[in-house]
């Protein structure tokens, strides 16, 4: 009986029925001829409703299920799909109540559907969470009425489930799909055309008409009758790093992602490339001290393994220490490769700080510094001043804007590659920048 109360609930309509009949009474008291109308009507309300009851709770009318995707993916649109069965024999309404996780801040949830008897049908909505982690589901509620609509049922399904949030591996297959159909062009990448070599020796074999006279082995021909040549391939399986700093400088959020974020995303999307390229990848991530490391692998595993690390990543409130960093790359890091650094410097003098240790890295390594422009600063430097105070507030965001473009212009003065982007930018900036190094044989 207790269960049957906390189930039950009244519809509008049961409301303004009530008010209207207790208007009706009242008025009775002084129009006598009407009053047993009045009791009859209620009479017959009385049992329209008894009715409704019986409806909704001779049987369990209606079943639900709320199923979730193995994961979600950061800052993109999920889907979550709920499927709805109606066991009665006559049409219901159903309001759907969802409990979302905490992390949305969404508590006005509704969704309202009709479902024709002994009929199943499917509905879905999408949600785009801006955090990495575990999200709870609370309870699906199901308010349902029958065509009376008078009195509503409540019912609960899928009481905590939990689904993990794990770095863009939507963007991933987006990019990966896109180079493959060729169509790359579309959504920002370019075609490099490829300059010189990057070739490795794969053997020595006889020399064949069409084979090139400058790649002629002179000992090996001075040992063999014919003339032997030296054959070459693509140089593959390059060791290729993604370093995100960690550090309180990559916790500025845009468009509700955290810069830090921003980094995790492309880092996934970029490895996925160099891994289709035959490269070895690899990630490290820094802040005070040295936080997850990988060591460069081409294996097909090593994307799972890179998703898994990035997925624990999170920034820290202090200054990031790149003398440690470069004693880390130093002693660990004993091949030349390609260091993608995910950083962000707001004044030059931060740069400056950083700027010898920068140096001393590119000595060994093709270093390509990544770091952001402000896009909200520069919106705001080039909207027309009301006052004089904006005036003077857009003349500092110019600044600001300006010292970007000065130190990028200072890194690649001593000979290191920059991507200044929008942080939206990110992953396409990256793949472009990885596809001109490899195509100019910089490595």
């Amino acid at each position: 009986m207790i269960q049957f109360f906390k189930s039950l609930y009244f519809n509008t309509r049961f409301f303004i029925s009530i008010g209207v009949f207790a208007v009706l009474f009242l008025v009775s008291y002084w129009l006598t001829p009407i009053y047993a109308y009045v009791w009859l009507l209620a009479l017959a309300f009385l049992l329209l409703t008894l009715a409704d009851v019986v409806l909704l709770f001779k049987q369990n009318s209606l079943d639900a299920e709320r199923i979730l995707p193995d994961k979600f993916s950061n800052s993109d649109l999920n889907s979550v799909k709920i499927e709805l069965q109606n066991q009665a024999s006559v049409k219901v309404n159903v309001e759907l109540i969802e409990e979302i996780p905490v992390q949305f801040q969404k508590r006005d949830f509704i969704k309202r559907v009709s479902i024709p008897p002994k009929k199943k049908i499917s509905t879905s909505y999408g949600l785009r969470p801006v955090e990495r982690g575990e999200y709870i589901f609370g309870n699906l509620n199901a308010y349902v009425s029958s065509p009376i609509n008078l009195i509503k049922r409540r019912y609960t399904f899928n009481k905590d489930q939990m689904v993990k949030v794990f770095p863009s591996f939507i963007q991933m297959k987006k990019y990966d799909f896109l180079a493959i159909d060729n169509r790359i062009s579309q959504i920002g990448l370019k075609k490099i055309r490829r300059i010189g070599h990057t070739m490795e020796f794969e053997q020595i074999k006889e020399y064949v008409q069409g084979d090139d006279i400058r790649t002629i082995n002179w000992k090996a021909t001075a040992k063999h009758q014919g003339i032997m040549v030296n054959q070459y391939q693509d140089e593959k399986s390059q060791p290729i790093y993604s370093i995100i700093d960690t550090s309180r400088v990559m916790k500025m959020p845009f468009d509700e992602l955290k810069l830090v974020d921003y980094a995790i995303n492309s880092t996934l999307a970029f490895s996925n490339i160099a891994l289709k390229k035959k490269d070895k990848v690899g990630m490290l991530s820094f802040s005070h001290k040295i936080g997850n490391y990988l060591p460069a692998s081409s294996k097909m595993t090593q994307l799972q393994l890179i998703l898994n690390q990035l997925y624990n990543i999170d920034t820290k409130f202090l200054d990031s220490d790149f003398g440690l960093l470069y004693a880390h790359l130093k002693r660990k890091i004993t091949q030349r490769s390609l260091l993608m650094l995910y950083t962000n410097f707001e004044h030059i003098s931060s740069l400056q700080r950083q700027l010898p240790y920068l140096k001393a890295i590119s000595k060994k390594h093709v270093l390509v510094v990544i770091f952001f422009k402000n896009t909200e600063l520069e919106k705001f430097s080039e909207e027309q001043p009301e006052n004089l105070a904006t005036i003077y507030e857009q003349t500092i965001a110019t600044q600001f804007k300006n010292d970007k473009y000065f130190m990028a212009k200072e890194l690649e003065k001593h000979g290191i590659q920059t991507i200044l982007t929008a942080p939206k930018d990110l992953s396409i900036n990256t793949i472009n920048k990885y596809l001109e190094i490899k195509a100019r044989g910089l490595l």
